[in-house]
């Protein structure tokens, strides 16, 4: 049992040791699945079916098609002026940096396509770049476009807790929201505070209405694609060719206009990063590594909700959110009977936080790659948010099941 979690380790750090070393995302995290092949002795017949799996499925290719999409989308708004346009209304409407640099991320984040950061990105930027460098800003809008996932029902890994966990989603959103107000405002004191001034230095708006109407304009793109996602219900890269094409006529692009687009929406490295994440996920799920960690954490002496938050703390960095609510969730309500919503909550505060610091998280290497930093680096800088907001959740679990006896 402990040589399979040593095992894992070494995975890891040898993927953090290359990033380390600047070598290219890909690179690493290949390294890191073709270590996983060797240490775990997982048969080339199961490994080459692993990676065909990775490379082929429709998951990754949906993902590939979703951002070519969203990355067109983002270069016939740059085009018409649009991401400007929506700073500079909030800046105008709330005249405050910081709300720029959270609450545009948060909301763009209700978009559920990893490169949804890179407009949240031009955002941040546009906001902050004369007070940030690169690494603080790609941690800043990483850390805020993934606040929604901490408790909105629309995302695969929050509709399957609650449903293994036999709760509503109303009842869970209620619960998380402390969890949520800490990671924002750990987001800012982190992040912003003593770093980027909240005035921007202009007048006070005299023209709310107008600075409303720029917002909107600016994105409305963004907030018609998750309203086709949420409410109807439309997969993601449907309602992001709907809404590229009404953009195309809306604002009365010429064709020529938009030919450039076709070949510069090409981001091969971004390609080739989510071919290697999502094969080391396929051999990380082969190893057997992920069944094992339960039984690993349940052999150490501490209270049983320690030894579930332990596991999907760390099984959420190894294999993704989905993956270890899917295997543990049900074990978890099992084992503490009548834990019901406050262990959901610390056990889905806990998978948000290590999300953040997942070398498995295809945002997170999107987020790198755009900024031009290495994922170490962004990891690093993510941990005293991390940090703070998992403290946190274990004091607002332990206050939560005082209270109820």
């Amino acid at each position: 049992m402990t040589a399979i979690v040593l095992k894992l380790l070494v995975v890891f750090l040898v993927v953090m040791a290359l990033v380390a070393k600047k070598q290219p995302i890909y690179v690493a995290v290949t390294a890191g699945a073709v270590v996983t092949w060797v240490l775990y002795g997982i048969p080339v017949a199961d490994g080459v079916q692993a990676i065909i799996k990775a490379c082929t499925s429709w998951s990754t290719l949906q993902l590939i098609v979703v951002m070519y999409l969203i990355t067109f989308l983002q270069k016939m708004m740059g085009q018409r002026g649009a991401i400007d346009k929506a700073q500079k209304g909030l800046s105008s409407l709330f005249n405050n940096r910081w709300v720029n640099c959270a609450a545009a991320p948060i909301f763009i984040g209700m978009l559920p396509t990893p490169n949804a950061a890179f407009i949240a990105g031009d955002i941040v930027k546009a906001s902050a770049s004369d007070y940030m460098k690169h690494d603080e800003m790609a941690v800043t809008t990483t850390y805020f476009r993934h606040v929604s996932e901490s408790f909105m029902p629309t995302y695969g890994a929050i509709i399957l807790a609650i449903s293994l966990a036999g709760i509503t989603a109303g009842e869970f959103v209620v619960g998380m929201l402390p969890i949520v107000a800490c990671i924002i405002a750990s987001g800012c004191f982190w992040f912003l505070r003593g770093k980027v001034p909240m005035a921007t230095g202009e007048a006070a708006s005299t023209n709310k209405g107008k600075d409303v109407k720029d917002i909107f304009v600016g994105l409305w793109p963004i907030l018609a694609i998750i309203i086709l996602v949420v409410v109807a219900k439309m997969p993601i890269y449907v309602a992001g060719a709907i809404i590229m094409v009404a953009y195309f006529f809306l604002h009365k692009f010429s064709f020529s206009e938009v030919t450039p687009n076709f070949a510069a929406s090409l981001q091969f490295k971004l390609y080739l990063n989510t071919f290697a994440v999502m094969t080391l996920k396929e051999f990380l799920t082969a190893s057997g590594a992920i069944n094992a960690l339960p039984d690993f954490f349940a052999q150490l002496p501490i209270p049983t909700f320690m030894v579930f938050m332990l596991i999907f703390f760390f099984g959420s960095i190894v294999s993704g959110s989905q993956t270890i609510i899917g295997l543990c969730m049900p074990v978890a309500m099992a084992a503490v009977p009548g834990a019901g919503l406050p262990l959901v909550c610390l056990l889905m505060g806990t998978t948000y936080a290590a999300m953040q610091m997942s070398p498995t998280h295809i945002c997170l290497t999107l987020t790198a790659e755009y900024f031009g930093i290495s994922l170490g680096d962004l990891i690093k800088k993510t941990m005293p948010a991390v940090a703070t907001t998992v403290i946190f959740t274990v004091i607002y679990y332990l206050g939560w099941t005082m209270l109820i006896g």
